[in-house]
């Protein structure tokens, strides 16, 4: 074991300390993502699969505020999520349980979700102390909301009450669609081109936080995709993309949650039909194999920018160049941490390329390319490129995965072709829960699918909504 130069007061010497905070990746980190990539099916072990080689995926939080003042068709939560009051602390302890255990059991750093039921419903005190506790637990939160809220409960989150930056980004998926009921002004939306005044609206609230504050935002807009809406797709996307939304996330509906609130077949929308309707509203073909996030069957991800109406991808699947620069991105740079402050990431990032020179005209051929499929820099510099990812998830009906969950904890892998299939979707799934008390990482399509009924009945006891007083008689 190597033993580092101390200090005369026996702490860790300054050069320690600076190869320490400079390293690409932590080791935590690198363990992590090895633990990762073997736990993975060998089909989704492909050239470009990121999870376990780039980063871990995404995790969220569960039966920390499972009350909404929506009432929208379908819903994931189950009937008796909404028979629990808002409590902030429960939300604390619940949340500071949850990142603690995935600090520890999952690695060092992620994406999380600050999600349940309806995020605004939290004081906006206990909401901004929400979004500390996971970054003090290394992680990148986000908060899901209907984004039916107004700006003073926005720069209450961001501001505290003595003027001072709360934080200096904040990052929230918006869900907007026609599936949703009780939104101000429109309770019930005839279609999606009725909602587009109120997805400008709520891109304008954070805009305006930036220009007062300098709060940084990254917003992601959200749709549950039924037979409905399906076509639809196309125009949310053509009307929405310039106005600030940096992904476009796609949920087909499946068969899981409240069954009362079940309207379609949902088993119509087959994925290459939804994903189809993607294309169309980003005007190109998406690429979503060249860089892979868990299982395609599961998920779909294409990342680039919008250079005015046109999206270019940053990594183009035809172009054995392009995919020479994706495996040295996944072999090289896995596991950095590329959400740490510039001070520290520009030193790591120089580390990378001092051990391995060849990555540095490997890179700076990549962005020529992308600089000339983006029409060259004279109009990137007079249109400025906008990032803007594009998301389909699909989450799997419970009927399914109830059984499938079963046998994988018994470890047997089922015969039936669905089942099997549903096995190997949550064994590559890219979206974990925390449940410190026994000690579980779950899927959210197994929280929500199995464990939410139980969970949702248990908290209402806990945390029951107050009884309204009848009026005393006056007889």
């Amino acid at each position: 074991m190597a033993i580092r130069p101390k200090s005369p007061s026996g702490r860790p010497g300054v050069w320690s300390r600076l190869n320490s905070l400079t390293r690409p990746v932590d080791p935590a980190a690198s363990a992590a993502l090895a633990r990762r990539w073997s736990e993975l099916p060998d089909a989704v072990k492909t050239p470009g699969q990121v999870l376990g080689r780039f980063a871990l995926g995404c995790e969220g939080t569960h039966g920390v505020f499972p009350k909404c003042d929506f009432a929208c068709t379908p819903c994931y939560h189950s009937s008796d999520a909404n028979k629990v009051r808002v409590d902030g602390a429960h939300t604390l302890e619940a949340i500071e349980a949850q990142m603690g255990f995935l600090e520890s059991a999952r690695g060092p750093h992620a994406h999380a979700q600050l999600i349940g039921g309806e995020v605004s419903l939290l004081d906006a005190e206990d909401h901004a102390a929400a979004i500390a506790v996971m970054r003090r637990h290394g992680r990148e939160p986000m908060s899901f909301s209907h984004g039916d809220f107004d700006y003073n409960y926005l720069e209450r989150v961001a501001v505290a009450r003595d003027g001072t930056r709360r934080f200096k980004k904040l990052s929230f998926a918006v869900h907007i669609d026609s599936t949703m009921k009780g939104r101000r002004g429109m309770r019930r939306a005839p279609d999606e081109a009725a909602l587009a005044p109120y997805r400008r609206a709520v891109a304008e609230m954070f805009a305006r936080l930036r220009r007062e504050h300098g709060v940084r935002t990254f917003l992601a807009h959200n749709v549950t995709v039924t037979p409905a809406n399906v076509d639809q797709i196309p125009e949310i996307i053509r009307d929405a993309h310039g106005l600030g939304y940096g992904m476009f996330s796609f949920q087909p509906a499946a068969y899981v949650g409240d069954e009362r609130r079940w309207r379609d077949d949902y088993a119509s929308l087959e994925p290459d039909r939804v994903w189809a309707k993607i294309e169309e509203g980003a005007g190109t073909r998406l690429s979503y194999e060249v860089l892979q996030v868990g299982d395609t069957r599961c998920n779909r991800t294409a990342w680039g920018f919008y250079v005015g109406d046109t999206w270019i991808s940053l990594l183009d699947d035809t172009d054995p160049r392009d995919l020479a620069a994706r495996d040295a991105l996944l072999d090289h740079l896995g596991g950095v941490h590329f959400n740490a402050p510039l001070h520290l990431l520009i030193p790591r990032l120089g580390r990378v390329a001092l051990r391995r020179p060849s990555l540095v005209p490997l890179a700076a051929g990549w962005l020529g390319r992308v600089v000339r499929r983006a029409g060259g820099l004279r109009r990137l510099m007079a249109e400025r490129p906008v990032p803007v990812t594009f998301v389909m998830h699909r989450f799997m009906h419970a009927a399914n995965v109830k059984p499938a969950w079963e046998m994988l904890g018994r470890g047997v892998m089922s015969e039936d072709p669905t089942i099997l299939e549903t096995q190997e979707r949550l064994l590559a799934c890219s979206y974990a829960m925390a449940h410190p008390e026994t000690g579980e990482l779950v899927p959210a399509c197994v929280q929500h699918g199995v464990l939410d009924p139980d969970e949702n009945a248990e908290l209402a006891q806990l945390l029951p909504i107050p009884r309204r007083r009848s009026a005393p008689s006056l007889a």
